[in-house]
């Protein structure tokens, strides 16, 4: 693609456009000023063009963009995007390279991809599409098909911005330019693999979303999934959307339940009301919109394994959570101890630790040292490195990619597919009630007898 690119935002008035897509775009046009983006922004709300521009202006202006925001050609058009007549109105205004970003609620992008003809959009056009993409492994799968139906794969762009996180990225670097790293990096050295992302926020107004998905589909069958799969992935050949969503990809299809049996191999909770952070909080179910009866969880842990030669006998933990008192956002690689340690070396022989810090960027690796003062005792030594946040936000790196045309960090069709098939067995499990949904108290560290998220 050029870099002038028309960006179709679906959704101009939402929430999600003004709080993280224009921040996003904001600091990428700073960040590359020659970049020309036009905006062309689509909802039902009787707005003028000078309306969405000053949502732009103070979007841009969170990110210390307002001069970018100057440079932006804008325009506003009332549209109800379930409709093919209003559909090819708009579309037939738009030329050159086109992005349309649904920036809406799944059903509503849904209907708006359903109500579409390949004929309406301009040659080269792209769908960005947000999570949730689909309710189930048959949903994703129909969804697909309409999708490829209207453009190709490689020009849809299921938009996971945990995959444009520079700590998920680090992984690469970590892994594949060390060779203290590379030649371990497998179940013949490694014990045991957590991917935890546990939060300090409650529920924040997002009951419309969050109480019908639940900690389980909202984190970790999009998310964490992601993250597992570079974190197991094998060495691509290059880094390019073939490659790498080849790697990745291969990685989910080999993904199961820990001993296909979701009972044991998975805990749900949900927070009673309590105090984080000094703020006082109340019980999930006395939160507005929310329905006690879903019996929603706000922790959700399940444990998997990569059945293939490389990974197999691994446990990898996956764990995400809300009001949570000592919140830990971290990948934690634990790998197995010696299998011989020379009598006289007394003291811990426990196996390395690599963690990666998700926020802020730290990578950080735990050995076993002599003592300072006896250097016939083995000590914990904890060695340390600053990665640095990167120079573009998770949703401004994905972004790039969208304007660019390349959608290697985009989750592919397949892909979406593999994480609804991995988590459907949990999902039947509560369901039945097979897995008792715990509580804990809004502020604290977790339902007691949970294992530590650290």
């Amino acid at each position: 693609m050029t870099d002038a690119t028309t960006l179709v935002i679906f959704g101009a008035g939402g929430d999600l456009t003004s709080r993280l897509l224009l921040p996003a775009l904001g600091q990428l046009l700073t960040r590359e000023p020659s970049r020309t983006v036009r905006i062309v922004g689509a909802d039902r709300e009787d707005w003028t063009d000078a309306d969405l521009e000053g949502v732009i202006r103070t979007s841009f202006a969170t990110m210390d963009a307002e001069e970018a925001a100057a440079r932006v050609e804008t325009s506003y058009r009332k549209t109800d995007i379930t409709k093919a007549d209003d559909l090819s109105a708009l579309l037939g205004e738009c030329s050159g390279q086109v992005a349309l970003y649904f920036a809406v609620p799944p059903s509503i992008a849904a209907a708006s991809i359903a109500a579409m003809t390949p004929e309406m959009l301009p040659e080269g056009a792209v769908l960005v599409m947000e999570k949730p993409f689909g309710t189930d492994e048959a949903g994703a799968r129909a969804l697909n098909r309409v999708l490829t139906a209207l453009v190709p794969e490689s020009q849809v762009f299921r938009v996971d911005h945990f995959l444009g996180r520079s700590t998920t990225l680090n992984l690469l670097g970590a892994r594949f330019a060390n060779r203290i790293l590379e030649p371990l990096w497998s179940a013949e050295s490694i014990d045991s693999v957590d991917i935890v992302y546990d939060e300090s926020l409650a529920l924040e107004g997002r009951a419309g979303y969050y109480d019908s998905a639940g900690a389980l589909v909202d984190m970790i069958q999009s998310h964490l999934l992601q993250v597992l799969a570079v974190l197991a992935m094998e060495e691509p050949a290059a880094l390019d959307e073939v490659d790498f969503r080849e790697a990745t990809g291969a990685v989910l299809r080999a993904t199961h339940v820990w001993n296909d049996d979701p009972s044991a191999s998975s805990r749900r909770a949900r927070y009673t009301a309590g105090t984080v952070e000094g703020v006082a909080k109340p019980s999930y179910v006395d939160e507005p919109g929310v329905d006690p009866d879903r019996e929603t969880e706000t922790l959700a842990e399940a444990t998997f394994e990569v059945r293939n030669a490389r990974w197999a006998g691994v446990p990898f933990r996956l764990r995400s959570g809300k009001a949570l008192g000592e919140p830990a956002r971290e990948i934690v690689v634990r790998f197995r101890p010696v299998r011989h340690v020379p009598t006289g070396l007394t003291g811990t022989a426990d196996g390395a630790i690599l963690r990666f810090s998700l926020g802020p960027d730290r990578m950080s690796l735990e050995l076993n040292l002599n003592a300072e003062e006896d250097p016939f005792e083995l000590e914990r030594a904890t060695l340390s490195a600053d990665l640095g946040e990167g120079a573009l936000k998770a949703y401004a790196e994905v972004l790039s990619g969208v304007l660019d045309g390349d959608p290697m960090l985009a989750v592919r069709g397949d892909a979406a597919e593999q994480c609804w098939r991995i988590i459907a067995p949990i999902l039947e499990a509560w369901k039945s009630g097979a897995v008792p949904l715990e509580e804990y108290e809004a502020g604290s560290v977790g339902p007691e007898g949970w294992p530590s998220a650290r």
